[in-house]
């Protein structure tokens, strides 16, 4: 008896056979990134540097003496009380407007916060400013944009208790996250989100 049988799927060309795989992988892969593309990334590279199951954020706000120690980031998903919460005390303490504060602002003070391995509130200086304000602030100095990021939520002036400011500023320079002021004479920072310069 013969044992050798001719094979049930006529043999393919090797071009063929590679050109199947070749596809096969394209497939894959496309489908590894379709699904990659649905889970929730941080906004920019220097947020994955804090890579952690949660972001948390200490406020003071310096005008109305409040305080806020919140999670904003919970498990790859923004908490919704807690951002309400956060554009609550950053609010603008002179008219009691609110906005939604910029999420990239928060996870670019989380980066900071998290560079300089400390817990210690974020003395607020000046968060969201409405339009109201920022010309009331550009009356009295030539140092206020007319069109500043305060104004859209996403900038924000700080100082951190027991920190230089020069440290503070640093860490905001080495992030290349955005705009950067220094203000030593004001004993603040201004950090924003907006493109990357400084001053």
């Amino acid at each position: 008896m013969n044992d050798k049988h001719p094979p049930i799927f006529p043999k393919l060309p090797s071009t063929y056979l590679e050109g199947a795989l070749s596809r096969r992988r394209f497939l894959a892969a496309a489908a590894a990134a379709a699904v990659s593309s649905l889970l929730p990334r941080p906004l920019y590279s220097w947020t994955r540097d804090a890579a952690s199951p949660e972001r948390s954020l200490v406020f003071y706000n310096t005008h109305t003496g409040e305080q806020l120690s919140t999670v904003y980031w919970l498990e790859g998903n923004y908490v919704p009380e807690s951002l309400k919460d956060i554009d609550h005390i950053l609010r603008d303490h002179r008219t009691d407007e609110v906005i939604n504060i910029d999420k990239r602002l928060l996870d670019l003070l989380f980066a900071i916060r998290t560079k300089l391995e400390t817990h210690q509130p974020f003395h607020i200086i000046s968060g969201y400013r409405s339009a109201e304000t920022n010309a009331l602030l550009r009356s009295h100095s030539s140092g206020i944009a007319k069109k500043s990021l305060h104004m859209v939520g996403e900038a924000i002036d700080l100082r951190l208790p027991g920190r230089a400011l020069r440290s503070l500023r640093q860490i905001a320079l080495n992030l290349k996250a955005g705009g950067v002021g220094y203000y030593p004479q004001s004993d603040f920072v201004h950090v924003d989100v907006g493109r990357v310069r400084y001053w």
